[in-house]
């Protein structure tokens, strides 16, 4: 997380005292409750617009929601006006979102070109309530891009932003949370991943308290483990070689305010101790002293470490675990709030922007431009897992900026464009007699070059794979969506049915393999379509 000009995980919290569930309600239940479908903007031609939204709350009533380039607005979330997408390359014909059970059927006709994850749509797909709450990101005419997925209904008091950003269900119940006990002296623990902003959260809980004394943090893990104790609690003169004189520690330092132990799961068995005494007496030793000395202060700590786990090794405490968490926060991963990742995108960029004098990227462009954000590229951004979170997001926004320096457009470089590959894992090789010889050609083809036939042996021989039918052709991965569009014969994941799909499904257990080489389609894309039904869960 990071602190924003603009207004950031689902978030359970919970205490040793007092039990609070979770906020988040399934599409499909609660009606009163319920999440609304939504589109946030991810690309458009104006960048500031990035993270508008258009909440579809027809498809609650049961009702199609149409969208072109000319109606309806989108709108920043809480904001009362807003602007329709405006973009002169999307047809006038409306696409339709329609209520198909607990999921939505996107129904394109005859408008212009509408992918998702890369992959062509036409007719119509329909999404399941398991893609709805990951978010399905979806491209008009490779230029405006949005995340189609459930937004938290709007709130009367909605609670400050915090110092966060986003809009997420995740992130409106992190700043329920704080606002509830923030003013309380309970200790607070904060779970999360690995850069998910714990130190943020933690900020802003000292700043919403009544104490007036300074935040001092510390990370438990950078602390050599001979000088921890001392660092923390001070020590008196003579208490171990080197200790000329007293020295007052970090529980000293933040006196009257908070401090934040960051990796609290690092702290040495010793340290553990000690700060089980701090937190049930009030009072603290330094290291050398033989009487105690009264503090007052508020601890936050926070861990992405297992301390259950840690609990059963030996290696933590039990009743440390206990009063660190009087009061538990755990932030969500950014995977879960994809919707929130357009909009923090846009703030680490302007950041990056200002300070390399290009902030003119960020007012609005002729509409017939290419955007600076490409949809593609964005979409890339929504699906890619982030195991280092907001803190790697930061990282890829600056090193886009930094690399695209001077030029109209975002550019991926060679090392960032491996790192936000979506194939985490590269298919089976198919077997050198499945593959038919090469030709030796310098130069790429042209996509009219290649006959159906020639089109349809590719894909047989390496499994229906368009990557590498695409390499083998010599042609361009989106040339195969484009002849396959032009073929009558060969269809991709998003032309079959939901009947033809759960048929395979079942008649081939699951095995996508198996079920690829029947339907004759991308693995991947039929990987996507299993998903976006909720088949998996529903067989299991």
């Amino acid at each position: 997380m990071s602190r924003p000009s603009v207004p950031p995980p689902h978030v359970a919290a919970r205490t040793s005292d007092v039990s609070t569930a979770s906020e988040s309600v399934p599409y499909g239940q609660r009606p009163s409750a319920r999440p609304i479908p939504a589109l946030t903007l991810s690309s458009h031609t104006t960048v500031t617009r990035l993270g508008e939204r258009l909440l579809l709350h027809g498809l609650l009533a049961g009702r199609e929601v149409p969208l072109s380039r000319n109606a309806p607005d989108f709108c920043r979330p809480g904001e009362p006006l807003g602007l329709p997408l405006g973009d002169p390359f999307m047809s006038r014909k409306s696409i339709l979102f329609v209520p198909a059970g607990a999921g939505i059927r996107v129904v394109l006709g005859e408008v212009g070109r509408c992918t998702s994850a890369g992959e062509p749509l036409h007719g119509a797909r329909e999404f399941g309530p398991t893609a709805l709450e990951q978010g399905v990101p979806l491209e008009f005419s490779r230029r405006t891009g949005v995340l189609l997925h459930l937004a938290p209904a709007p709130e009367s008091n909605a609670p400050s932003a915090l110092g966060m950003v986003g809009e997420s269900a995740a992130i409106h119940a992190l700043r329920r949370h704080i606002e509830r006990v923030a003013d309380l002296d309970v200790p607070v623990l904060i779970r999360g991943e690995t850069g998910t902003g714990k130190e943020l959260v933690a900020q802003a809980l000292h700043e919403r308290s009544q104490r007036r004394g300074p935040f001092v943090s510390v990370n438990l893990g950078a602390l050599p483990k001979e000088l921890a104790a001392a660092e923390l609690f001070g020590s008196v003169q003579g208490a171990f070689t080197g200790a000329q004189r007293d020295r007052k520690g970090l529980f000293q330092a933040a006196e009257g305010g908070t401090l934040f132990l960051d990796e609290v799961g690092e702290a040495s068995s010793d340290v553990q101790v000690m700060l089980l005494r701090v937190l049930e007496t009030g009072e603290l030793y330094p290291v050398g002293a033989s009487k105690p000395v009264a503090t007052n202060i508020r601890l936050i700590a926070a861990t992405d470490a297992d301390l259950e786990a840690q609990i059963a090794e030996g290696r933590f405490r039990s009743p440390l675990l206990h009063r660190l968490a009087g009061y538990e926060l755990r932030l969500a991963p950014l995977r879960e709030r994809r919707e929130d990742i357009a909009p923090l995108f846009l703030h680490f960029a302007r950041q990056e922007l200002d300070a390399l004098g290009e902030a003119h990227h960020l007012t609005a462009r002729d509409p017939h431009a290419l955007p600076w954000m490409p949809s593609d590229l964005a979409a890339q951004l929504l699906l890619h897992p982030w195991p280092g979170n907001i803190r790697q997001l930061r990282n890829v926004a600056r090193q886009l900026v930094i690399g695209s320096r001077g030029q109209s457009c975002l550019e991926l470089d060679a090392r960032l464009a491996q790192e936000l590959r979506l194939d985490l894992a590269p298919p089976a090789r198919p077997s050198a007699s499945a593959v038919p010889p090469k030709r030796e050609v310098a130069a790429r083809r042209k996509s009219t070059d290649v006959g159906e036939q020639e089109l349809l042996v590719a894909l047989r021989a390496h499994d229906w794979d368009v990557k590498k039918a695409a390499h083998h052709l010599e042609i361009a991965r989106s040339s195969i969506y484009d002849l396959i569009e032009r073929s009558p014969s060969i269809r991709l994941a998003g032309d079959l049915s939901v009947e033809e799909l759960t048929h395979a499904f079942h008649a081939c257990q699951g095995n996508l393999d198996e079920m690829a080489r029947r339907l004759e389609v991308s693995k991947r894309a039929l990987n996507r379509r299993v998903k976006e039904l909720g088949l998996y869960s529903k067989e299991s």
